[in-house]
């Protein structure tokens, strides 16, 4: 394993979070690490990037087991807040950074070069950041941890408050970042994010490690493969349809489906002989968002 934490305590003013989780981070992977608020996900990202040091528990990053204050020369941290100088042109913060993170000065030109190609931002080079959209304030935000070529890249919220066009060249720029060999844990609240993006994923909840795996493992162990159906019919429902949940408007019904193949025939036919005309269908599997309310339910996490 290329990052792993291993049963990790940490409380604040009495309350532990993380209280045991676990991870595993594996060579050349993208593993989403998600939670409520409060589950200890930022705690686990300081932890990595010492700058939390835990009540109990390890940390070993390939192989090697982590004290306070040890070197860290393969990995890279993106903090969730903007941390680049905003009066510092795109190249002056990766010259900068590039130095912070022992890039040689012979190496530093062709690494900003590419930084400023990988970005999308070289004919933005020499603006002030402080001029930046959201977006390009993020992807810069990105990169300046990523000079030094580390093997493992630990984002925090790496799209929070970004603009769709922005938040698809991000997750662009990190799946070429894994093409090279980097391995990347990042914590999300973009649950569509996680499913689409990631490798695997890892869910805390009240600090502990509740779940692991991919998206199809997650629904055979918790709701199920059964498929949401909807209806639309050409008139409003009258007297109701056995099987069937009618919608708000009266003219769309729902209904769960274990075999689509085997079962929505029939449901057709029942509609049709109803006497109604079918004007649209929409079959939705289960999503991560699903699983995810199922595992931690639907109480508000302040």
């Amino acid at each position: 394993m290329q990052l792993a934490i291993t049963d990790a305590h940490k409380a604040f003013k009495g309350v532990a979070a993380p209280d045991g989780a676990a991870l595993e981070l594996r060579p050349g992977e993208k593993l989403g690490l998600l939670g409520p608020n409060g589950a200890g996900k930022t705690t686990l990202v300081r932890t990595v990037s010492d700058r939390v040091q835990l009540d109990s528990g390890s940390v070993s990053l390939d192989g090697r087991a982590l004290g306070t204050r040890d070197p860290r020369p393969e990995l890279g941290i993106v903090p969730q807040e903007i941390s680049v100088y905003p009066l510092l042109t795109t190249r002056q913060n990766l010259q900068v950074f590039g130095r912070f993170s022992g890039v040689e000065r012979g190496a530093l030109r062709e690494r900003v070069d590419w930084a400023l190609g990988w970005t999308g931002l070289a004919d933005r080079a020499d603006e002030p950041t402080k001029n930046f959209s959201g977006g390009m304030k993020r992807r810069v935000n990105i990169a300046c941890p990523t000079l030094h070529r580390p093997g493992v890249l630990v984002l925090d919220e790496p799209t929070v408050g970004v603009d769709p066009q922005s938040r698809e060249r991000i997750y662009d720029m990190l799946d070429e970042l894994c093409a090279q060999g980097t391995s990347i844990l990042l914590t999300t609240h973009q649950l569509d994010e996680a499913e689409v993006r990631c490798d695997r994923i890892i869910i805390l909840d009240h600090g502990r490690t509740i779940a692991e795996g991919t998206l199809p493992e997650f629904v055979a162990d918790t709701i199920g493969p059964s498929r949401q159906v909807t209806i639309w019919v050409d008139r409003e429902i009258q007297g109701g349809l056995d099987g069937f949940e009618i919608g708000a408007d009266s003219r769309h019904l729902s209904l769960q489906v274990g075999n689509v193949a085997e079962e929505l025939s029939r449901v057709f036919t029942k509609i049709r002989e109803a006497g109604y005309a079918i004007e649209d269908v929409n079959v939705r599997g289960p999503g991560l968002q699903a699983v995810f309310l199922h595992l931690t339910g639907r109480e508000l996490r302040e």
